[in-house]
């Protein structure tokens, strides 16, 4: 159960940030913290890591930075569900019974909602700081990322109640944020 809560915490925070907990979870795999289920244990190579660390880097600044953070963002569309659903199955196939069409559908699902809600966010936040709340929204989401990352290794069940706390609030802020739009 717990490798089940686990996953989806994992694919929340992929839907926040496609890079960081595919190299969060290589890295602590490759000091058997945690176990990978085949073939995902080939992320703990020295390759992939190198590889997953240098696009969590480019991500983690490019995000800041005007047009690049759009770029990002389209890309993240296919990049983040693809990313939580490498991330369900890598978790769940050692301790569930859960089919991988299953954990692939429930990964990619969790991590494109979220990654879904951010990205209807960025634009109005575009539109009503001219831009300039777009790097504190990108720090926002690196740190609930990582906080969900945490979260996924340490308290699944705490994971699991974040993504969904999570996954309300992108909802309320983006209400919020187009009434706020419509009345400019």
């Amino acid at each position: 159960m717990g490798s089940l809560l686990a996953a989806f915490g994992l694919s929340g925070a992929a839907g926040l940030n496609a890079w960081l907990p595919l190299f969060a979870s290589a890295l602590v795999a490759r000091f058997d913290v945690v176990e990978l289920a085949a073939p995902f244990d080939d992320l703990t190579s020295t390759p992939a890591l190198v590889l997953l660390g240098v696009l969590t880097a480019v991500d983690f600044v490019g995000d800041k930075i005007p047009v690049v953070d759009h770029v990002l963002h389209l890309v993240g569309t296919i990049v983040a569900p693809a990313s939580g659903a490498i991330l369900f199955v890598g978790q769940t196939g050692l301790e569930t019974d859960l089919s991988t069409l299953a954990a692939v559908l429930l990964g990619g699902a969790t991590a494109g909602s979220l990654h879904a809600a951010r990205a209807a966010v960025r634009p109005v936040s575009t539109a009503t700081t001219g831009g300039l709340g777009n790097p504190v929204l990108s720090l926002g989401e690196d740190a609930g990322s990582l906080l969900l990352v945490v979260a996924a290794f340490v308290l699944p069940v705490v994971a699991l109640i974040l993504v969904l706390a999570l996954a309300a609030g992108l909802l309320v802020a983006l209400r919020r944020f187009r009434r706020v739009g419509r009345s400019s």
